[in-house]
Parts: structure tokens; C-alpha cells; sequence
């Protein structure tokens, strides 16, 4: 398996990557998050989204200056924890960008300007 390195105690780098290219960007910040946010949980953090290539960017209709593009975002769920809780545990560990779309499984967090959102 490409990128299968142990990048904290719970994520390895192929979690992250762009699935078009396998290449991985990562802010130790956001890392540092998503593991804060594992270790409150105690549960697996299945991430939907990490790092993303413009092209797959463009490809999944992300915004042009996504957060994902530079290593910065994440999209991810936790089985058994409802959104809202997600959102709330997600703050508290430093995420400033904070982002829920309806109907969908996952919530969006990132380390950008400070701002939260519900679409959908």
C-alpha cells in the first residue's frame, strides 16, 4: 500500500492522500486536531476527505481556494456520533472553520478563518 506511514498514534498518511495522485499535504495542526478529536471519542475517525489535488478538487466541486488543497481540511465521521456533537468536540480541539451539509454523513473542519456553516 502507497503512503502507508504512521504519521500520530492513529492516522496513517493513505487516510489523507488525494485519491486521483497519492499525494499528501498535512498540516500538523490538522493532524493534531483529528487526533485530539480521536483520543476524546475513543473511536476509529473515518475521514472521507483529507488533502486534495486542484484537479480532484475541481473533479469532487470543491471551491476553488478549499482548504483541502493546502493540507488544511478535513472531511470525516465517527460511527455512533451524531454531527452536531462532532461540530462542538471539533471546536473545542481548535478547528476554526466548521462545516455540515445535510443529508450527508460527514462533517468539514478546518484550520482557516474562523466560520461554520449548514448547507443542503
Amino acid at each position: 500500500m502507497i503512503n502507508d506511514i504512521k504519521v500520530s498514534r492513529n492516522f496513517k498518511l493513505y487516510e489523507l492522500e488525494s485519491p486521483d495522485t497519492h499525494e499528501v499535504k498535512i498540516d500538523k495542526r490538522m493532524l493534531s486536531i483529528i487526533q485530539t478529536i480521536r483520543d476524546y471519542f475513543q473511536k476509529p475517525v473515518i475521514i472521507t476527505s483529507g488533502y486534495r489535488t486542484k484537479e480532484h478538487n475541481r473533479a469532487v466541486g470543491g471551491v476553488d481556494n478549499s482548504y483541502h488543497t493546502q493540507g488544511k481540511a478535513v472531511d470525516f465521521f465517527i460511527k455512533g456520533i451524531k454531527p452536531k456533537e462532532l461540530l462542538r468536540v471539533s471546536e473545542y480541539c481548535g478547528a476554526t472553520g466548521l462545516g455540515f451539509y445535510r443529508g450527508r454523513h460527514f462533517i468539514h473542519i478546518d484550520i482557516g478563518k474562523r466560520r461554520s456553516w449548514v448547507k443542503g
